[in-house]
């Protein structure tokens, strides 16, 4: 923790130290910060002088912690090509595929709190420990399908929501989609609730998750993503939860050839920017990458449709066994005490998401 705050500490007093950025300077100049996190190196926003008569390079760094081929990172190298579009080149935006850069999620997004990553595109579930409000695009069973989900994000709602995180010194630019969760497993179909009782199943960092697969039956087990596949071979974990693009892409039916279709959360990912990088930026810069992330965002969401029939046949066709729930309502019941202890602060606007049309 000391060595956290040390690090964090020289980011700030290194930062405090920049140019505005949009001005010129006659002075040639490039920041280059470097944080260690899990033996990771981050380097902060560098700022570069092309020469003394033109405008200066802004070169941001966004990390991202799945493969290039994952809609939702797809969406993140969208707009890196959008923003350097919309500026000429000006403002040119680096993407680290592959956990490249800054180490898991929670680590990255911690990075990106202070400074030392400039954006992140993660799942939703980490974000949610940051702002609570976000919990109602998880809860379980709560939209009717991916098109009752895009209306509330391209609501008010969902403005209000991605906005929510500025309090934690970020700054909400998308939210991507990534269909619904399935729960699959290497031991058996699951067919209805008491198939869940006793099973291990790994979820994401994330109480809710916790609470929600504990109201199933089930045993959860919180761990980073890149460790799924080994845990399922090994049999540390019987199962998982995630979207089919996911299940395909990292070779989760291999281990585990049970998936059941039963869609309990469809919780978009989302695209943040350190509040204070975001801040350094022009008014009208920052306008460009709100733009360019809005841009980003619809154009992933189709993306998304072609990839997930791709991957659930590719799965099918490799041996994934798919089984539906005999009687949904069971499992409706048994998650209702996740919206007494995650949505209770926010029943106006739980109410507002079910019964928008």
């Amino acid at each position: 923790m000391k060595k956290i705050m040390s690090i964090v500490l020289t980011i700030t007093l290194v930062m405090g130290l920049f140019v505005g950025c949009g001005k010129k300077t006659d002075v040639a100049s490039t920041t280059d910060t470097t944080a260690a996190t899990q033996g990771n190196s981050a380097e902060t926003t560098a700022i570069e002088q092309k020469d003394a008569s033109s405008e200066e390079t802004i070169v941001l760094r966004l990390a991202d912690t799945q493969n290039e081929t994952y809609p939702a990172t797809m969406g993140a190298l969208k707009f890196a090509s959008l923003v350097e579009g919309k500026t000429n080149g000006r403002i040119k935006i680096e993407v680290f595929t592959g956990g490249q850069l800054g180490g898991d999620e929670q680590a990255i997004i911690e990075q990106v709190q202070f400074g030392a990553i400039d954006l992140t595109r993660v799942n939703l579930a980490p974000m949610c420990e940051f702002s609570p409000m976000l919990n109602l695009l998880q809860m379980p069973y709560l939209f009717r399908d991916v098109e009752h989900m895009h209306k509330v994000i391209d609501s008010e709602i969902g403005t209000q929501l991605l906005s929510s995180v500025e309090d934690s010194n970020f700054v909400g630019l998308a939210l991507y989609d990534a269909g619904t969760r399935n729960f699959y497993n290497s031991i058996k179909p699951i067919t209805k609730l008491e198939d869940m009782k006793g099973m291990k199943l790994r979820v994401t960092q994330s109480q809710l998750m916790v609470s929600l697969v504990e109201s199933l039956g089930a045993t959860p087990t919180p761990m980073a993503f890149g460790e799924v596949y080994s845990s399922l071979q090994t049999g540390v974990i019987d199962g998982a939860e995630n979207n089919w693009v996911s299940y395909d892409q990292n070779s989760h039916h291999e281990v585990a050839k049970y998936i059941t279709v039963d869609g309990h959360t469809a919780p978009p990912e989302i695209l943040i920017c350190s509040k204070l990088v975001f801040d350094k930026l022009s008014p009208e810069d920052q306008q460009i990458l709100v733009e360019a992330a809005k841009e980003s965002e619809i154009w992933e969401r189709e993306t998304y449709v072609e990839i997930e029939k791709e991957a659930m046949e590719k799965t099918i066709a490799a041996g994934a066994q798919v089984s539906e729930l005999e009687n949904r309502d069971e499992f409706v019941e048994a998650v209702k005490p996740i919206y007494e202890e995650f949505a209770a602060d926010y029943t106006d606007l739980l109410e507002q998401i079910q019964n928008m049309q």
